[in-house]
């Protein structure tokens, strides 16, 4: 069994076919299916899709940084509402992103510093999305510093120094998708640098299609050219990349 430890199921990209984007999924050995959350407006859509495939797909709540407004206390607010509730497998997608709009950086920054708390008041781990943020994304790790902080860097976009930083604030992984199997890529050498226990798959779908579907919509049926990549980065078999990553997502996120 592989399991997509990040993918947005519930975007409008799926709305047409996503029976026939779950069977594909199940036919290329993809059985679990982890959803990250990004803000309120998202979550019953997140969650249409949890109920319509109970045992599948696991939901998390969070509020994504390139959703962070002058609201954001009120969205926080929703997603501790949630947690009260449980059921949820992660606190996230959070984290910093410098990328889209620097309006809100001081917003970003207490955002994130805010769900870290609650990811270690409700005991689950963190799904940390950094892009173009890497030095900011310490100076809010300081603060932080000495709790027992867990989680992944979906989609990491850093150099192995910057991931053997973050790994002294806490037990993270990092989350490979489609981006290792794009020429010059870095996630490759960090890839190259790490240990099997260090990573999950993930897709990111609809975003971030690995070669030979770069450009088009992606999905997880997709997981299995990550895989592939991985494991001829690692001199290995896929099996073994399948195998690792399997455990390593299973005892991040308790499923």
């Amino acid at each position: 069994m592989i399991i997509d430890s990040h993918v947005h199921l519930y975007m409008d990209d799926f709305a047409a076919d996503l029976d026939e984007v779950i069977a594909r999924a199940q036919a290329a050995n993809v059985h679990k299916f982890i959803i990250p959350g990004v803000d309120k407006a998202a979550f019953e859509p997140m969650m249409n899709v949890v109920r319509r495939y109970p045992g599948l797909c696991f939901p998390c709540v969070g509020l994504h940084p390139t959703d962070v407004r002058h609201d954001w206390q009120n969205e926080i607010e929703f997603v501790e509402s949630q947690l009260k509730k449980k059921g949820f497998v992660a606190v996230g997608e959070t984290g910093l992103d410098l990328h889209h709009s620097k309006d809100f950086i001081t917003e970003q920054c207490l955002a994130f510093e805010t769900q870290m708390h609650l990811s270690v008041q409700y005991d689950l781990p963190l799904i940390i999305h950094v892009r173009e943020a890497f030095d900011l994304l310490f100076d809010v790790l300081d603060k932080v510093k000495g709790l027992p902080l867990r989680g992944v860097f979906h989609a990491f976009s850093g150099t192995t120094e910057i991931f053997n930083c973050i790994r002294q604030y806490g037990h993270f992984k990092i989350g490979v998708g489609g981006v290792v199997t794009f020429k010059n890529a870095e996630l490759a050498n960090v890839v190259k640098n790490s240990e099997l226990s260090d990573i999950i798959l993930e897709t990111d779908a609809p975003w971030l299609a690995p070669v030979p579907f770069r450009g088009r919509r992606n999905e997880s049926s997709y997981l299995s050219h990550i895989a592939t990549k991985v494991a001829e980065l690692k001199g290995c078999t896929k099996e073994e990349v399948e195998e690792a990553a399997t455990y390593n997502t299973i005892r991040l996120f308790s499923i």
